[in-house]
């Protein structure tokens, strides 16, 4: 695999890749626009940090360029911002991040700040490098006994609240995402709005990724019901607080003082008031920046990019909702299983529009990685009715864009693990179920209402016909006539309620492909209602 360094990176994050005996690294820094995207083409993965724009033109071009090998990006560290994800989502491209390894650095560096504005010690230090010395100016607050507010509650900011915590200070914390009253083992309460939080906190950290609700959340209505004089500490993404309500705020004592890692602008503009205002401490978006952050990150980002390539599993993506693509032999067993089954189900009748998909899983094994099992037969579905390249990070999208209502069902009776698959074509459904027995062979147990037991492999056909006498002669004669021989039968049987008549599912397993001059004797055979071939792979 080829694998692409666009960034500066810490050097082991190349040792690493250079020691794997399946990866070409190159490095190529500084690329942009249509230089970067002729690159990416080029290559299966990438890796950044945050100062390459992996924009929507630049994948579009990729794309359109034809031929790219773009499968995977990986960024070292925890924003995405400079990486256009729903566009890379829409392409199939993973994009992934380096979360945890920079979470200790950045609530490190979260709450030096803190300390640091709590206790003014930027204007003290530039005071005495001065020549001054006014111990009376520099009157501090302590933390202990204060009330910590912290926005987000994911790794970083339970670790700031962990070590704010050890400093005695009371933390409450707002996360519209956990489902919680309490957090940390009860210490740490959690309120139902921004507003409930910031009318109780003496500060406030920003721990949260910036979105479409996180942008200017901290804008003049959230100042507005916030205690008089609180302090504000962002080491998250830029924009979150909005600075202009954040400059009224400080003018009016409503907030006491800011500390800002990260702004709406970087670099910080040589105008921007917030560079010199007084009651402001800046630092130049330093929160990961350690040597075992950046170290951290380069080998995490790198790991994640090579494992994923490989197809062992899926870390810390980012487009990828809760697929986990660590599965056991057994799991992946079912995913082959599915695509069996699908192969089988889409033979059985002509293709049609395609409205609805519903995975349904049973079993305690199945049900751990039900939305990686459901995802893997969905881009198979998809992969039979559409002309667009279509794989798991794409095709819960391309699902939702065009209107194919894809759900995933775990059934509430564990029992044997089983999966079944129902499709919605034109108003019509149908359905295959299949489940792997101890001999760990793949089985079709269902199709379209037909009760079997069939090991789905090699050359297949599928036959409706009228449950009468002599057609299982008929149709042992016709192959024999053909010089192809039967390896296996099997029968399925039902009631057709329009009809009234009983229907039978005859489904051949062969030594060798049908022509296509047996397969249309068969159609015009007495009786026979259907006829269709598949070739599956063996077992």
């Amino acid at each position: 695999m080829r694998i692409l360094i666009a960034d500066k990176l810490a050097s082991e994050g190349a040792e690493y890749l250079g020691s794997q005996h399946d990866v070409q690294v190159s490095v190529q820094t500084g690329l942009a626009g249509d230089a970067l995207a002729d690159a990416l083409r080029t290559h299966d993965g990438v890796v950044v940090r945050s100062a390459v724009q992996i924009t929507r033109p630049v994948l579009q071009r990729c794309a359109q360029a034809g031929g790219s090998r773009l499968r995977a990006i990986a960024r070292a560290g925890v924003g995405v911002d400079n990486i256009d994800v729903q566009t890379a989502t829409r392409l199939g491209i993973a994009v992934m991040n380096a979360a945890s390894a920079s979470t200790i650095a950045t609530a490190e560096h979260t709450f030096a700040l803190m300390l640091a504005l709590a206790r003014d010690i930027a204007t003290a230090h530039a005071t005495v490098a001065g020549g001054g010395w006014d111990r009376n100016r520099f009157v501090g607050i302590q933390l202990h006994g204060k009330t910590l507010g912290v926005v987000g509650l994911g790794r970083i900011g339970r670790s700031v609240a962990e070590r704010a915590l050890a400093f005695g200070m009371s933390v409450c914390a707002y996360d519209p995402i956990i489902n919680a009253d309490s957090a940390l083992e009860g210490r740490v309460p959690l309120v139902d709005s921004l507003e409930q939080l910031l009318a109780r906190v003496d500060m406030v950290s920003f721990h949260v990724p910036m979105t479409e609700a996180t942008t200017g959340m901290l804008d003049r209505a959230a100042f507005a019901a916030a205690k008089p004089g609180m302090l504000v500490i962002n080491a998250s993404r830029g924009g979150i607080v909005d600075e202009a309500a954040l400059l009224e705020a400080l003018e009016s004592g409503q907030c006491g003082g800011a500390a800002l890692d990260v702004f709406e602008q970087e670099p910080l503009p040589a105008d921007n008031p917030l560079r010199n205002h007084p009651k402001i401490l800046t630092t130049p978006h330093l929160g990961a920046s350690t040597v075992e952050a950046q170290e951290a990150v380069a080998v995490d980002a790198c790991r994640a990019l090579v494992t994923y390539l490989r197809g062992e599993g899926m870390v810390g993506a980012v487009n990828a909702g809760e697929l986990s693509l660590d599965l056991s032999d057994r799991q992946r067993a079912f995913v082959d299983l599915s695509a069996r089954m699908i192969a089988l189900l889409e033979a059985a009748a002509a293709p049609q529009q395609l409205r609805a998909v519903r995975f349904t899983v049973r079993g305690e094994v199945l049900a751990s990685r039900a939305d990686t099992i459901a995802r893997y037969a969905l881009v198979e579905v998809l992969g039979r009715h559409l002309d667009e390249p279509v794989n798991l990070i794409n095709a819960g999208i391309i699902a939702e864009q065009r209107h194919i209502d894809a759900q995933t069902v775990i059934a509430a009776d564990h029992g044997e693990d089983r999966l079944a698959i129902e499709i919605d074509q034109a108003g019509e459904t149908r359905r295959v179920e299949g489940t792997i027995h101890a001999d760990d062979l793949p089985r079709v147990t269902h199709l379209d209402g037909y009760a079997m037991d069939m090991v789905p492999a090699g050359h297949m056909v599928l036959l409706t016909n009228a449950d009468e006498p002599g057609r299982i002669g008929l149709v042992g004669k016709m192959f024999g006539e053909a010089n192809v021989n039967i390896a296996e039968m099997v029968i399925g049987r039902k009631n057709d309620a329009s009809t009234g008549r009983t229907i039978a599912m005859m489904i051949l397993k062969l030594d060798a492909p049908p022509s296509a001059a047996l397969l249309d004797a068969l159609r015009t055979a007495p009786g026979i209602l259907s006829v269709a071939s598949v070739e599956l792979a063996g077992v």
